[in-house]
């Protein structure tokens, strides 16, 4: 069974993030601090808020060394994606780093912030296994990854503009999305990533 550290920087979904991870089959702990990150297989980076509030937490639980030397699987949600890049201008912070890029504002969009639910273009990959082409996923956001590199883009969708709605490299990966209050199709991912650690441990 694979065990998977859910980050708790203050802002996140914990609670549904864990409950779909269980299902999944993981075994779940929930962590704020390095110490809970020495015997897992995967880490899930939530966030809800601002970039800025969740790296002051990163800083001060002393994480962000270890996440940006983390090599196991490691997926961003939401808040979570936007603090692999380098940069958000959301508030002049300096993020993590895991990825060249920066975060930006929603251009030209309907309303702000986009609530609500989109379709996702995704191309083939193992998050989105056995997840129906026609999905959708529920949002809540300002501002959206630009990686400097659009090879990492594995889904976009829609709202005032085109943007990222998920990124990978390597083993992070990770959705501008929740897939914790996405229904079967967030659960399906969830369970997609739990697969992912799983795979590599057991070729570790």
């Amino acid at each position: 069974m694979s065990r998977i550290a859910v980050i708790d920087h203050g802002a996140g979904n914990l609670v549904s993030i864990a409950q779909g991870l269980t299902r999944a089959g993981a075994d779940v702990a929930i962590v704020g601090s390095p110490a809970g990150l020495d015997d897992a297989d995967g880490i899930v980076l939530p966030g809800v808020g601002t970039t800025g509030a969740a790296m002051r937490r990163l800083h001060e639980a002393g994480l962000v060394s270890p996440l940006q030397s983390w090599a196991r699987p490691l997926l961003g949600i939401c808040v979570g994606l936007q603090l692999f890049f380098e940069h958000s201008e959301e508030d002049g912070t300096d993020a993590l780093g895991l990825m060249p890029g920066r975060v930006s504002t929603l251009e030209d969009p309907p309303l702000l912030p986009h609530i609500g639910w989109n379709d996702v273009s995704f191309q083939p990959d193992p998050l989105f296994a056995n997840v129906p082409s026609d999905a959708t996923f529920y949002f809540v956001h300002s501002y959206a990854v630009v990686p400097e590199d659009q090879g990492v883009v594995i889904a976009e969708t829609s709202y005032g503009q085109r943007f990222v709605a998920a990124a990978r490299s390597g083993n992070r990966v990770g959705v501008q999305f929740h897939p914790e209050r996405s229904g079967s199709a967030g659960l399906q991912m969830l369970a997609n990533f739990v697969a992912e650690t799983q795979r590599a441990r057991n070729a570790a």
